[in-house]
């Protein structure tokens, strides 16, 4: 297969892949850990309103869909490229960092405790650790 062609592919199947970890977690907090009372988690005005409320257990769940979509993200991009893995993975990283700033932005009455993990260690380290879990 054209070099091009594969590499194209594989930042396409990172993308497809890491965003359905992400949302397959993101599904099954909402099923585990049920959103408060009066929070509709689809308005992003009724989230911010009730930020505060929200347990350290239900902040890091989202964490963690960040950090493993991510992940695997990286993985699957490095795995399938056919060139320059790793930049594959970072590229990805950075890709997935935007979406965080943008969920930051959106968000602005979470923790600063939580934006600071989230965007320090769900994204960029993350990329690496799936880039180099791809390339061993």
């Amino acid at each position: 297969m054209n070099p091009i062609l594969r590499n194209i592919l594989a930042v396409v199947a990172g993308i497809l892949a890491g965003w359905t970890v992400n949302m397959g977690l993101i599904i099954l907090t909402a099923k585990l850990l049920p959103p408060l009372p009066g929070v509709d988690v689809n308005d992003i005005n009724s989230i911010n309103a009730h930020i505060g409320e929200y347990s350290v257990i239900q902040l890091l769940m989202p964490f963690l869909a960040h950090a493993l979509g991510t992940l695997v993200a990286a993985f699957v991009a490095a795995k399938l490229a056919a060139t320059r893995k790793m930049a594959f993975a970072y590229g990805l990283g950075a890709f997935f960092l935007l979406g965080g700033i943008m969920a930051v932005r959106m968000i602005p009455n979470a923790p600063l405790w939580f934006d600071v993990l989230d965007l320090v260690v769900a994204y960029l380290p993350m990329a690496w650790l799936g880039g180099r879990l791809a390339t061993r």
